[in-house]
């Protein structure tokens, strides 16, 4: 009976003894995972002293760089790890930074390793104070940087890219706006002749075109006019355009005539998908007396109308209405009308690019009213000072013009008796 007590004692002494000997080896596996996340974590961790020197290093780190903890702890600083570049950094800015802040967090740096190689990481440091809040060390993790430097060397490598072909794209599009743009306008004997074309975006090429050119028995035919859209297409309608307005104004140099050939050959290669269609005017110019002076024969197809600006200062438009989209229509009303130009008379030609410019001191588009009130100011003037008056108003936008725009002007010059003395 003894000896069962007893066993039965010694038994249960050892059963109430076992949750206290697991609590100690549960206790002791805590520890064991905390040092063991510590040196094996999938960061860096670094302990410096306010001096900086190294007074702890995770094994992580270690196989990193290619040290032995003896290598570092005790005899090196955290800025001996770094290149020279990233020393100077570290000196003008991260120390500062860090003893104002106590923290400073995502700091891109570049360590030397072992072999003399170079790890790209990302630096997160906090100071550690005691309970007087004086500081006592500096507390640094440091994280693998190398996918992430992979990443923004090809993300770099790629807007390079991208910015190379954006700039070949820009000079094929400024070659291309070149070509459908005469290299210089026909010389016609007491007319003075002005043009400009304003680019809004050198992204795409734009639609706008103009032309001054000798027809038979002293006359010259001119054109101003704007294909619908940008881009390629709208260059390929605007060669087509150019090159039918001057072959038909050859054949019958009558401006309705001429429109109505264009109108034709557009419509034919409308196929419904890709829309060819434009707004033009062509005027006929033809030497009007003896004392000089022209005579113009103007045709619209759904374009702004034509300013005249007179030698007495007046100025409007003139009257061109009804005249439909040219390519639109298998028959487009074409509108006519005739005008004299006479000494010190201005003839403006511009495509709605300038009207239609977002314009802050007209608190929304610029318009036909504000262009007629400008041309009313501007007369008299000459060719060359209207197309300047224009590049000026235009400049005045800024960015608020976002389509382009063409100008042609015809001046017929004061006579010397007319000039004052």
């Amino acid at each position: 009976m003894c000896k069962t007590n007893d066993s039965e004692n010694s038994e249960g002494a050892a059963s109430e003894g076992r949750p206290g000997d697991d609590q100690v080896v549960f206790s002791a596996l805590l520890e064991d995972s905390a040092e063991d996340l510590y040196e094996h974590a999938p960061c860096g961790y670094l302990s410096t002293l306010l001096d900086g020197r190294i007074a702890k290093v995770n094994t992580t780190l270690l196989d990193w760089l290619g040290y032995g903890r003896g290598d570092l702890v005790g005899r090196r600083t955290f800025s001996d790890l770094l290149t020279v570049g990233g020393r100077l950094y570290h000196e003008t800015h991260f120390a500062p930074l860090l003893r104002m802040q106590g923290e400073i967090s995502g700091i891109a740096l570049e360590l030397k390793k072992a072999d003399g190689s170079r790890l790209p990481v990302l630096v997160t440091s906090t100071v550690r104070t005691g309970g007087d809040g004086q500081p006592l060390l500096i507390r640094t993790t440091v994280f693998d940087a190398r996918d992430r430097r992979a990443y923004e060397t090809e993300l770099l490598r790629a807007r390079q890219e991208s910015e190379r072909e954006r700039e070949r794209l820009k000079r094929l599009n400024e070659t291309l706006q070149k070509t459908l743009l005469p290299p210089a306008l026909a010389s016609v004997p007491g007319l003075d002749v002005a043009a400009h074309y304003h680019i809004a975006s050198t992204e795409e090429v734009g639609g706008d075109f103009y032309d001054l050119f000798p027809l038979a028995s002293g006359t010259w035919g001119f054109f101003l006019g704007d294909v619908c859209g940008k881009g390629a297409a709208a260059a390929a309608v605007t060669s087509l355009a150019r090159y039918t307005l001057r072959a038909a104004a050859v054949y019958n140099p009558d401006p309705a005539a001429v429109l109505a050939n264009l109108n034709t050959v557009l419509n034919h290669e409308n196929n419904g998908h890709d829309p060819r269609f434009c707004t033009v005017i062509f005027g006929l110019l033809t030497p009007d007396g003896d004392e000089g002076g022209f005579r113009v024969t103007l045709a619209a197809g759904g374009h702004p109308p034509a300013l005249l600006m007179r030698a007495g200062g007046q100025a409007g438009y003139l009257p061109t209405p009804g005249g439909q989209l040219i390519g639109a229509l298998p028959d487009a009303h074409i509108a006519t009308t005739t005008v004299r130009l006479d000494h010190g008379d201005t003839l403006l030609l511009y495509t709605d690019g300038l009207t239609e410019a977002h314009s802050a001191g007209a608190g929304g588009r610029y318009g036909d009213d504000a262009l007629l009130e400008f041309a009313q100011a501007l007369a008299p003037t000459t060719a060359r000072d209207a197309v300047a008056a224009i590049r000026d108003l235009l400049d005045t936008f800024g960015t608020g013009v976002d389509d382009d725009t063409a100008v042609l002007a015809l001046n017929v010059p004061r006579s010397t008796r007319e000039e004052p003395k």
